[in-house]
């Protein structure tokens, strides 16, 4: 029985001192173990693994760090540093993913591309320092010859704002917006996505809208500016010519008052010649004014629906004009 003791407590003490060795050396596993422990991921938390084609590595992860959707308030709480991109959300390290809600169908993807870029956060800090500094090396070199000018406005925001984390922005920029990478980059993301072009697809698909509101909005904007010129320079020939139609009718009446009766007849084809221009130029003026005050209602409606995306994403909206 001593010896039964003896090896039972040799055994359990190798047990022990295995699963020591074990969870020193595996340490993230243990925790991951942990934070998954009797967790269920919502049903729309698995939606957005699954459209964003998460692989099981990332979207262990993904789950290990409870992505929550929120509304405004409470995503202003929980996400104190706001994104410098359109993608809204944040990672915390030891502490979660929080995702806007965005509701408007218009945004369709937004969600979804906030997802992948947050998880490419966790990812990122789940890297050695020596593959950090492989990945760093990639993404710097892909960007210093990007033709993406949205793209690297973006990033040179947060390189004024934080030169130390660019590095970790780009790597979730380039995965989840620029469709076409390196083979070492596209060969590095394959570890997170089985599909990494169709989070891109979703990326293009919001951001299109905006280009087309905006491509819109500068398109009446041009229009505005053409027909202000354009009634600049009909004011100023109305300007002269009713000076000239002043001077003649002046003219006239004084040569009627004067019997110059013969004079004054000759001279009334003319008058009425510059009568009927000025008041096409007047006519014209009105249409003008017409047309500048109806692209000023279309502006204005394309600028409302504009500043209201921008609104739902916590972005200064744009101003409206007014009409003349």
């Amino acid at each position: 029985m001593k010896n039964f003791l003896r090896y039972f407590t040799g055994l359990l003490a190798a047990a022990i001192l295995g699963f020591s060795i074990y969870g020193l050396t595996h340490t993230r596993d243990v925790l991951d173990y942990l934070a998954l422990y009797n967790y269920e991921p919502p049903a729309q938390i698995v939606k957005l693994a699954d459209e964003t084609s998460m692989n099981d590595k990332t979207r262990k992860v993904f789950y290990v760090n409870r992505p929550d959707l929120q509304d405004k308030s409470s995503f202003k709480n929980s996400c104190v540093k706001q994104e410098e991109t359109i993608v809204l959300g944040c990672y915390v390290e030891n502490t979660g993913i929080f995702l806007l809600k965005v509701d408007d169908p218009r945004l369709d993807g937004i969600i979804e591309v906030t997802s992948a870029h947050e998880v490419l956060h966790a990812m990122y800090d789940r890297l050695s320092d020596e593959e950090r500094a492989q990945v760093d090396k990639m993404t710097a070199k892909f960007f210093d010859n990007l033709k993406n000018d949205r793209i690297k406005s973006n990033v040179e925001n947060y390189r004024k704002r934080d030169p130390s984390v660019v590095p970790n922005e780009l790597h979730s920029i380039l995965a989840t917006e620029v469709r076409d990478l390196s083979p070492e980059l596209e060969a590095y993301y394959s570890r997170y996505f089985k599909d990494r072009k169709a989070v891109v697809g979703l990326s293009e698909k919001y951001e299109e809208t905006f280009i087309r509101l905006e491509d819109q909005v500068q398109a009446y904007r041009s229009q505005l500016d053409n027909l202000r010129k354009s009634l600049d320079a009909n004011e100023q020939q109305v300007n002269s010519l009713g000076g000239q139609v002043d001077v003649e009718r002046k003219r006239l009446d004084d040569q009627l008052n004067s019997g110059q009766v013969e004079e004054y007849n000759a001279g009334v084809a003319g008058f009425n010649g510059l009568v009927n221009r000025y008041n096409a130029l007047i006519q014209a003026r009105k249409s003008m004014i017409a047309e500048y005050n109806r692209i000023v209602e279309l502006y204005n409606d394309v600028a409302s629906t504009e500043a209201d995306l921008l609104e739902s994403l916590q972005v200064q909206p744009i101003q409206t004009q007014e009409g003349r």
